[in-house]
């Protein structure tokens, strides 16, 4: 900044500070770097002049006073030590969200640029983040809140009022529980919600503006819920809340909109929350199919330009909600290109879909019905392919275990947790770590869950009996017969054979290549300390193999 400017800008004289301010904010829009002010003790010289204007009440140019506080909050190199409580509660009046008591006149204008401002620097700064916890910031928002059906506020106060409180939820975890416990922020957000959803409910569609301001609501909505995450069976009244909550969620599917991607946006969030709800609340997801007595009044209230709720029925129930989950899914899979992007992408669905499919038989009959439909084409192994089920199985072996866990858990569960279906749908092999952590492996420990029903789902195609002779369970597909490599040998022969390859898998474990393992008593591998060991397990497995055929 040059001599002139500098001088202008601080002079006091306010017909010159405009000019100094447009030129300041013009040419600092694209900058987060602030080096050139900072080593030279601009920064804090503009920084506390600057708040000094905003303490005049006869000051004309707020809004360029408070653009140019919030392009120097983009460099925290002095914010810490520089920002006072005093600075803060000016911006908390001027956003309107001040102490109680205490009337804001700013226009709108100045009331959203302060609290761009506010969001600046309490993502910036520590200290800030702290002063937030003594202030008025959070109780003056969910003041506001409170207002949004009384007082007709304008989208961008409404938009920034949510962004900084997600800030201020996401930063701060006491600041997250006050909101939540002591200024119930989730009964008014979820209020909220559907009060935002009201007033967008224009044919059931969303314009953009709609869209990403119910999209911030539930960014805060899920730091609120976050803590549930661990299982844990909310109290009473907290339980009601979330009941409430899955219910407008439940409804925001059915809403529409032009843009995909921002669709796709709104999904996602939606599907973040509901990995903080618990399981009990996700029966609200699933709603009873109308009759046609009910179709034909609700057709009779409604005018000419309603559109009719999109309905999936399967067994008495609407799984419209169910059948959006398992999309989102496979538009998640063909989106994950990078190995590193699969844990953010497929994660949260995967957990939804899990505590879906155990809140109710009906959830997990549709959603099998959809991932692991009845096998025809089983001459390529499971983890091959562009349906669901091929997805899933490949992520069985995928180095990021929290994904493979997931993944293995979604289809256990839709197989009733019964081994031998998984085995039939997965392959031995892609299922063996799900086994091995459960203590499953041979399949010798299973305990039929008190859960599920007794009746089979299982109802092979011609196609899978034809093939079934020949289906190897290891990998998991139909493999054509090969010749008996031993066929010819003597006796002598076959013996030296073993006795070679023992030898070999004895030098890989002592190079610590390889670590035997035989099955314990608990269903769980244990390592060996000889390869011979492994013997003790033959008389066991042809018994098992003889029981078996």
């Amino acid at each position: 900044m040059d001599a002139e400017s500098l001088r202008c800008l601080l002079s006091g004289d306010y017909g010159l500070v405009e000019d100094a301010l447009n030129k300041f904010n013009k040419q600092n829009s694209q900058v987060f770097n602030f080096t050139h002010f900072t080593s030279t003790g601009q920064w804090m010289l503009i920084w506390n002049k600057l708040f000094a204007y905003l303490a005049d009440p006869s000051m004309p140019h707020r809004v360029g006073c408070l653009m140019a506080i919030k392009v120097l909050s983009r460099d925290k190199t002095y914010l810490n030590e520089s920002v006072t409580a005093e600075q803060l509660d000016a911006l908390l009046r001027l956003a309107g969200i001040g102490p109680v008591g205490e009337r804001c006149d700013a226009t709108e204008e100045v009331q959203v640029e302060a609290l761009k401002c506010l969001s600046n620097m309490i993502f910036q700064s520590i200290k800030c983040q702290e002063m937030c916890l003594e202030n008025a910031s959070t109780e003056g928002i969910i003041r506001r809140v409170k207002m949004y059906k009384e007082v007709a506020y304008g989208y961008d106060i409404k938009y920034f009022d949510m962004k900084l409180l997600f800030l201020l939820t996401a930063i701060n975890c006491d600041i997250r529980a006050k909101v939540r416990d002591q200024l119930h922020g989730l009964v008014y957000l979820v209020e909220t919600l559907d009060l935002f959803m009201g007033q967008a409910a224009t044919f059931k569609e969303f314009s953009d503006k709609d869209l990403d301001l119910i999209n911030e609501v539930l960014k805060v909505l899920f730091n609120l819920t976050v803590r549930t995450g661990d299982g844990l069976v909310p109290e009473e009244e907290e339980a009601n809340q979330f009941h409430r909550l899955v219910t407008v969620l439940h409804d925001l599917f059915f809403y529409r909109t032009l843009n995909r991607d921002r669709i796709v946006s709104l999904h996602s969030n939606i599907v973040n929350l509901l990995t903080s709800v618990p399981v009990s609340c996700y029966l609200e997801l699933v709603t009873p199919l109308q009759t046609k007595e009910e179709q034909d009044l609700m057709q009779d209230d409604a005018d000419e330009s309603s559109v009719t709720p999109p309905t999936v029925p399967f067994e008495g129930k609407n799984v419209y909600v169910l059948q959006v989950l398992v999309e989102f899914l496979r538009r998640n899979f063909q989106r994950a290109e990078k190995k590193s992007d699969q844990y953010e992408m497929l994660s949260p669905v995967l957990t939804v879909l899990i505590k879906a499919i155990r809140a109710d038989p009906v959830h997990r009959r549709y959603v099998r019905s959809v991932i692991l439909p009845p096998l025809r084409e089983v001459h390529d192994r499971p983890e091959i392919g562009k349906e669901l089920r091929n997805y899933l199985c490949a992520l069985l072996t995928s180095p990021c275990t929290q994904i493979a866990d997931l993944s293995a858990e979604l289809l256990f569960v839709l197989c009733k947790e019964n081994v031998g279906r998984m085995i039939k749908y997965t392959g031995y092999g892609n299922a063996a770590g799900l086994f091995a952590n459960r203590g499953l492996l041979g399949g010798r420990s299973v305990k039929v869950s008190e859960q599920y029903s007794s009746d089979s789902e299982d109802s092979d195609t011609e196609e899978y009996k034809q093939l079934q002779h020949g289906i190897n369970p290891v990998i998991g597909c139909y493999e054509p017969a090969k010749p008996n490599p031993l066929e010819g040998m003597s006796e002598e022969q076959k013996e030296y054979e073993a006795m070679e390859l023992v030898k070999l898998m004895d030098k890989l474990q002592r190079q610590g290549l390889i670590q035997p393992c035989k099955i314990g008593d608990d269903g769980r591998p244990h390592a060996v300390d000889h390869i011979m060991e492994l013997q003790e397990e033959i008389p066991e497995q042809q018994r098992d193999y003889k029981r078996k055929t």
